[in-house]
């Protein structure tokens, strides 16, 4: 348990030794004081430990929002044995051991009968309550969860649009476009090869714009045409190698990452027919690599650096594993993760976003409303009690309301939580996971 929790069964000890001891206890001295003070610490400690215990591990096995009904029926039947065998427990050490006003034959007769009933179901309405408690702990935990899973999904769909825009370079296209024209007078059949290879290329980059992943080879096939085209360009200054092994090719990268890296290794370095700017492209321990040897370029303005943050912001949305960069004297190498599987995303763009938030609202009101009940109930039935017992000890009447409205607070609480509408927004989430999976 931890020190929060401690903090609130040594408070309830303690108000709890107070009242009883100002308004139940004839002798009023230090000695009765310290004695109803370590009775109430032993009932509110046992009890709060035992019912702590039992809520830590049906929230392990089983999470409320995972297995709402399963739970809700394991928490009832778990919370009326577990408090059942905690209060008789209490009570005799208290009455046999403690106090020593019963004997073990006088305890387990009628005579103590009523005063265990009484102290299970004052002990079974905190549980409840403290139960419900962790149900709407659990709610809003899962509520700050999904708000941070929308504001992914709208970085996601940010970082993409930066892509595209780093994706179809302006400089590049600019650049290509010269030398097509002077390929068109010089070398006709050139230049037709070299339209080929771009109508290639910018065919690959609208059809993968909206994937998160492609496979290695996809991207190796581009990446080679897209260093012909640099070839054409360039001839002799610049040689690309690629040495990637056959198992990592079915495996998933990032797209267009490539095109980015390679386009940033002919950006900030040069390349002459005398030293030649070497490109390698390899698979190393489940990474693929894109390393040059270190030419750079004097550039009168600063590199933004946009097109590697790109890459490394795409994948921090889809895996916790890091791109990493290697800088020397002599090379600069860019290491990307190779993906095993691709990510189960959901596409939530085709939710009318109104009748989600209209569902939502309603839920919340039919929660709320659960929980105006149990607190009620709560509070109104141990008052009924003490009245009853107060009054007339011998007519107990107390019975029929906690049992009736007892029966109507679980009903109404299977009715919210277990047999409630939330098997439609599980099925939704399915159908649009299976969609997105065909997808992709």
């Amino acid at each position: 348990m931890k020190r929060k929790g401690l903090i609130i069964l040594l408070w309830v000890s303690l108000a709890t030794s107070l009242f009883f001891f100002l308004f139940f206890t004839d002798e009023k001295s230090f000695r009765s004081f310290m004695m109803t003070l370590l009775i109430s610490t032993m009932y509110s400690f046992l009890l709060g430990f035992g019912n702590g215990a039992i809520n830590e591990f049906l929230n392990k096995k089983f999470p409320w929002l995972e297995a709402t009904r399963t739970r809700t029926i394991l928490s009832v039947i778990s919370i009326i044995l577990g408090n059942f065998i905690l209060v008789y427990f209490c009570n005799y050490m208290n009455f046999v051991v403690i106090q020593k006003v019963a004997t073990t034959e006088d305890f387990f007769s009628k005579k103590y009968g009523t005063t265990n009933w009484f102290m299970i179901n004052i002990a079974l309405l905190i549980s409840a309550f403290l139960h419900a408690k962790g149900f709407m702990d659990e709610l809003r935990k899962t509520s700050k969860k999904e708000v941070v899973e929308q504001k992914l999904i709208a970085k996601s769909a940010n970082a993409q649009f930066e892509s595209l825009k780093n994706q179809l370079d302006p400089h590049f296209l600019f650049n290509s476009l010269n030398v097509l024209s002077s390929l068109i007078d010089e070398n006709p059949h050139q230049a037709q090869k070299f339209t080929a290879s771009m109508s290639k290329i910018y065919r690959y980059v609208l059809e993968q714009k909206d994937k998160d992943l492609v496979t290695v080879e996809d991207e190796i096939d581009f990446a080679k045409v897209y260093c012909e085209l640099l070839k054409t360009r360039f001839e002799d200054s610049v040689d690309f190698i690629f040495d990637v092994r056959n198992e990592s090719v079915k495996k998933f990268v990032v797209p267009l990452s490539l095109q980015l890296l390679l386009e940033n290794c002919i950006k900030h370095n040069f390349a002459t027919s005398s030293r030649p700017l070497q490109i390698k492209i390899f698979s190393e321990n489940d990474t693929l690599c894109i390393e040059n040897n270190l030419q750079v370029r004097e550039q009168i303005k600063e590199s933004a650096g946009i097109g590697l943050a790109n890459i490394v912001q795409r994948y921090s949305l889809l895996t916790k594993r890091n791109v990493f960069i290697e800088k020397s004297e002599d090379f600069f190498k860019v290491r990307l993760p190779i993906l095993n599987t691709k990510p189960n995303t959901i596409n939530v763009k085709s939710i009318d976003q109104d009748k989600v938030y209209e569902r939502a609202q309603k839920r919340v009101k039919e929660i709320k409303s659960f929980y105006a009940n149990l607190i009620s109930y709560c509070v109104v039935i141990p008052f009924l009690i003490i009245i009853n017992l107060i009054v007339s000890s011998k007519n107990i009447w107390f019975y029929f309301p906690m049992l009736g409205w007892g029966i109507g607070v679980i009903a109404h609480g299977l009715s919210v939580f277990a047999i409630g509408k939330n098997w439609e927004d599980r099925k939704i989430r399915e159908i649009l996971e299976k969609q997105n999976q065909e997808k992709l």
